[in-house]
C-alpha cells in the first residue's frame, strides 16, 4: 500500500512520550480530513481508518451509483460505468467505496499534511507541557545547565524541557558550568505563542520554604509552620515558624544541634545567613524577635500607621541594623512594620528628615537604606565603611557629618 511509505515518516510521533494513543488518532484522522476537504471540496462521505501501532492508514470514499451522464457532484457520486470498473455487478442506488490512495492527494498536498500535522503535534505537545508545569509552581525542581548566557541561563530536564533562569533569579555567588544540576522553584509558566516559557527562581522567599519542607522531617509532617519567609538573596534571610505541638521547639528543630539540620539550606543558598525566629501574633514581641541578634530595650508601636519606635543601648544599634541595614530591612519585611531605631538614654537626636533644607533629599534617602534615620546614628558611623555601604561618595558624606555636627551643636 502506498500509504504506508508516508505513515512511516511520522512514525516519530506515534512513540511520542506525550501523546497517548486516543490523542494521536484524533490529531491524524483531523489533520487528513483538513487534506481531503481541499482537494474534494467536503470530507463528509470519507471514512479514515488509522492504526497507529502499525503506522498504517486507509481512507475510503463513499459515493452513490448514478446513471452514465448524470453524475451531478463527483464527489458524492460515481457513473455505473466507472462504478463497474472497480466491482462488475453494481447497479445505480448502490454505495461504492473506494479506497483513496495518499499519492492521489498530490505532492504538494501530501507535503503540506505532512507539515500541518508536525505542527498539532508540537501544539499539542506544547500545550501538555505547560499544563504539567502550570501544576508545578512553587515546587523544587532539578535540570541541568544547558547553555549559558549573559542574561540567563538555559538549562534541560530529564525528558529535554527547556527552562530558563535569568540573571535576576540567580543568587549573586551562584556560579555555574554546562552539565551542573541546579536546583530551583518553578516560578512561573506562561503560553507565549504556542510555546510554553518555564521561569526557575533561586532567589524567591518560596525557594526557602520549600528547602525547610525538605530538610526539615517536623515541616514537611506539619508539625511546624512556616509563617513567614523574607531574604535579600545571597546576604540574609528571616524565617518565622510556630509549632501547635507545646512540645517542640520550632526554631530548636529547624536549626538542629549546632546548626546541623539548616546548614545543607545555607550551603545551597551560597551561605546566605538565616535566622529562624518563633512566630507570635503580638506585635511588639514579634518586633523585638525580628531585630534578632540585636537586644531591644523597648517597643512603641502606631498599629495605624504601621510604623514601630524601638529603643536599644547605644552598642545594639548596630546589631539591628545589620550590615548593609540589611537586618532592620528583613525585620520590616517580616513584621510588616516600618522600624525606627533610637538609641535608649541619648538626648536631642534628630531624624534626617528634619535637615531637608541643608541636605539633599535623595542623600536622606540613601543613609536611610542601611537603617540610617538620625543624626546621631550616621555621625556614629565611620565614613570609609559608610561609603562602602552606601552609594554616597566620602565627601559627600563629610558634607552631612559637618551639617549635623553644626545644626546639634546649636
Amino acid at each position: 500500500m502506498e500509504n504506508i511509505a508516508l505513515i512511516e515518516s511520522f512514525s516519530e510521533f506515534k512513540d511520542d512520550k506525550f501523546i497517548d494513543r486516543v490523542t494521536l488518532m484524533a490529531i491524524l484522522e483531523d489533520v487528513f480530513r483538513n487534506a481531503l476537504k481541499k482537494k474534494f471540496g467536503s470530507d463528509d462521505n470519507f471514512d479514515i481508518i488509522i492504526n497507529p501501532d502499525k503506522g498504517d492508514l486507509e481512507i475510503w470514499r463513499n459515493r452513490v451509483v448514478v446513471e452514465d451522464g448524470e453524475v451531478e457532484d463527483p464527489n458524492e457520486e460515481i457513473s455505473l460505468t466507472a462504478a463497474r470498473k472497480i466491482e462488475p455487478d453494481f447497479e445505480v442506488g448502490e454505495d461504492v467505496s473506494e479506497e483513496v490512495k495518499l499519492i492521489d492527494l498530490g505532492r504538494r498536498a501530501i507535503l503540506a499534511l505532512r507539515q500541518n500535522l508536525i505542527s498539532k503535534i508540537h501544539e499539542h505537545d506544547n500545550t501538555t507541557i505547560y499544563k504539567q508545569f502550570k501544576d508545578l509552581e512553587g515546587e523544587i525542581y532539578t535540570a541541568e545547565v544547558h547553555h549559558i548566557r549573559h542574561k540567563a541561563i538555559i538549562l534541560l530536564d530529564d525528558e529535554g524541557n527547556e527552562i530558563i533562569m535569568p540573571k535576576d533569579k540567580q543568587i549573586p555567588s551562584d556560579f555555574f558550568r554546562k552539565g551542573d544540576n541546579v536546583r530551583g522553584i518553578i516560578e512561573s509558566v506562561e503560553l507565549k505563542g504556542n510555546k510554553p516559557v518555564i521561569i526557575m527562581s533561586r532567589t524567591s522567599p518560596l525557594f526557602l520554604e520549600q528547602l525547610f519542607f525538605q530538610e526539615i522531617p517536623e515541616v514537611f509532617d506539619g508539625l511546624i509552620t512556616i509563617k513567614k519567609a523574607v531574604r535579600i538573596p545571597g546576604e540574609k534571610a528571616k524565617v518565622a515558624v510556630d509549632s501547635y505541638d507545646d512540645r517542640i521547639d520550632p526554631v530548636g528543630a529547624c536549626v538542629g544541634m549546632k546548626g546541623s539540620r539548616i546548614h545543607g539550606i545555607v550551603r545551597e543558598l551560597g551561605n546566605e545567613n538565616i535566622d529562624v525566629i518563633n512566630w507570635t501574633s503580638n506585635a511588639q514581641l514579634l518586633v523585638t524577635r525580628a531585630l534578632s541578634p540585636a537586644r531591644v530595650s523597648s517597643v512603641k508601636l502606631d498599629d495605624e500607621k504601621m510604623t514601630a519606635q524601638v529603643y536599644l543601648r547605644p552598642e545594639e544599634v548596630s546589631k539591628a541594623i545589620g550590615r548593609g541595614g540589611h537586618n532592620i530591612r528583613l525585620a520590616g519585611q517580616l513584621t510588616g512594620y516600618e522600624i525606627d531605631v533610637f538609641r535608649e538614654g541619648v538626648e536631642e537626636d534628630v531624624e534626617l528628615t528634619e535637615f531637608s533644607d541643608e541636605i539633599e533629599g535623595w542623600v536622606i534617602d540613601e543613609l536611610k537604606k542601611v537603617g540610617l534615620d538620625t543624626a546621631r546614628s550616621v555621625l556614629e558611623q565611620d565614613v570609609k565603611d559608610l561609603a562602602k555601604r552606601t552609594d554616597l561618595e566620602e565627601e559627600t558624606i563629610l558634607e552631612v557629618v559637618r551639617v549635623l555636627k553644626e545644626e546639634l551643636e546649636d
